[in-house]
């Protein structure tokens, strides 16, 4: 069994995908560290800015929807991911896996 992993492993197709599903990952991950930090930064250098009410006669401040929407965030591209795993990374890798061990 050894050598199917080797094999596969060792085809240029494989690595392909792989190299894709890393650089997806390295820009979704990205994604959510930058605007994770962001808020952070904002929080630390410009809080006045995330204490400004959304409205006249609320109490709730633009800190909440953005904090909100920044774990939505993290929801929204891990769905991406997973999608995108499922369904292209997947089904390609099966595929190099079939043509492989049915080459043996």
């Amino acid at each position: 069994m050894d050598a199917h992993y080797r094999t596969i492993y060792a085809d240029p197709a494989f690595q392909a995908v792989q190299r894709r599903r890393s650089r997806f990952s390295w820009l979704l991950a990205s994604i959510m560290l930058v605007t994770y930090f962001g808020f952070i930064l904002v929080i630390a250098f410009e809080p006045a800015l995330l204490a400004i009410p959304l409205g006249p006669d609320t109490v709730i401040t633009w800190g909440i929807p953005i904090g909100v929407g920044i774990i939505v965030l993290g929801f929204v591209l891990t769905g991406l991911y997973v999608r995108r795993a499922n369904g292209e990374f997947d089904s390609t890798i099966e595929a190099i896996v079939s043509r492989v061990t049915a080459a043996d």
